[in-house]
């Protein structure tokens, strides 16, 4: 998967001891899914799985990693990419955009990436197998970058994996039911229905779309005017997000907490976020009880690298090379949320897959409904609210 700040990559593990520890957790909804990384890997562990992300390249990844049906896309994305793969390179605005008026890649991938990207969109495809081909492209662009894993600048020389050719690879997509929404996360807040809901949202000022426009480009595949000496999208100026505002932050997140329908919730944050640990709890206590892991965490290469001008000076000293990650478990039960915070640290065994039901495996479908006068429990009875509803 794509290098991405704020990645679960190392967290994973935990994440997952926590939700196996769970009983009568059938399905998951992840509203924040950006890489689609956590959301793969429930999928892979047997969890009916709705990833939402509102930018374009997010729900590329979410369509390809969770709701594309390898039994059903991969034969024709198998022959997709491989035809991909002979395609000549032909320089275009990809190229004169990211190669050439700034330095994300090297132009000899960039017109591998210009004359791919073209081909996908000259053949129509359906669009799991859509996903699924700009997922390789993605992925295959973003092994030869020259950045430190963010695009709001690039290195003043070519990064060693700059310069070797662009693979396309097939991704790694699963077998089974999944679902894929484009929306925001407080809107999809109001849809989905799951047992438990993971939400990642945003810590502070920088924006996922300044953060990976070159992504949100490649997907879009618009062309679109680029400003300053990053070549972000215009649009880049405009965007405007909640959770990217120190003063809108805490109502943004109430209104989904409040209107997210789930027996639990599961909440990863930072401590250099906008919302300081003991609010995210009183928060989270509006809902049940509320249980925290700290994880201590080398912060993304760029901080280690230190500031610099745009003529390559060093300017200014990093910020601190290490911070906490916070997980928050909320749920009807404390000592059902203690035992399962203490199994994030794989103190108690989680239980496995036999022992939390059958129906976890994809032989059926299940949603979360409230029960009389109590909590949300599972219910095999129907399908997943939430995949037929909002903007797709």
């Amino acid at each position: 998967m794509i290098k991405y700040i704020g990645s679960k990559r190392v967290l994973l593990p935990r994440l997952l001891r926590v939700v196996e520890a769970l009983p009568d957790v059938q399905t998951v909804a992840d509203l924040f899914s950006g890489t689609a990384r956590v959301a793969h890997a429930l999928k892979r562990r047997g969890y009916r799985v709705v990833a939402n992300d509102h930018l374009c390249y997010a729900h590329v990844l979410a369509r390809c990693y969770v709701q594309a049906d390898a039994r059903r896309v991969l034969p024709h994305a198998r022959a997709v990419i491989a035809e991909l793969r002979t395609v000549r390179p032909q320089a275009g605005y990809f190229t004169e955009t990211f190669c050439v008026r700034s330095r994300y890649f090297h132009p000899k991938n960039g017109e591998r990436i210009d004359a791919i990207r073209e081909r996908i969109a000259e053949m129509c495809l359906e669009p799991d197998v859509e996903a699924v081909a700009l997922a390789s492209l993605m992925e295959a662009a973003d092994r030869v970058d020259s950045t430190t894993g963010v695009q709001m600048a690039y290195l003043k020389t070519w990064a060693p994996r700059a310069l070797r050719d662009l693979e396309l690879r097939v991704p790694e997509v699963l077998p089974g039911y999944g679902a894929a929404l484009r929306m925001d996360a407080v809107e999809a807040a109001k849809v989905v229905e799951a047992d438990l809901v993971y939400l990642d949202p945003p810590y502070n000022q920088h924006s996922y779309l300044g953060n990976y426009h070159v992504w949100e480009t490649l997907v879009r595949w618009d062309n679109p005017p680029v400003y300053g000496v990053a070549c972000k999208r215009v649009d880049c100026r405009d965007y405007d997000s909640a959770f990217n505002s120190k003063r809108r932050i805490h109502d943004a997140l109430r209104r989904i907490v409040t209107s997210v329908r789930a027996s639990y919730l599961l909440v990863s944050f930072n401590n250099e976020g906008f919302v300081t640990k003991e609010q995210m709890a009183d928060l989270l206590g509006e809902r049940g009880y509320v249980a925290t892991v700290e994880v201590d965490f080398k912060r993304y290469v760029g901080a280690q690298i230190g500031v610099y001008n745009p003529r390559g000076e060093k300017v200014g000293r990093p910020g601190p090379l290490r911070n906490t990650e916070y997980l928050f478990l909320v749920g009807p039960d404390a000592a059902v949320v203690q035992r399962a915070v203490a199994a994030s640290a794989g103190s108690i065994r989680p239980q496995t897959r036999s022992a939390r039901s059958a129906a976890l495996a994809y032989r059926g479908s299940a949603t979360a409904r409230p029960t009389a006068g109590g909590p949300r429990r599972a219910d095999c009875s129907g399908p997943v609210r939430a995949a037929s509803r909002g903007r797709r």
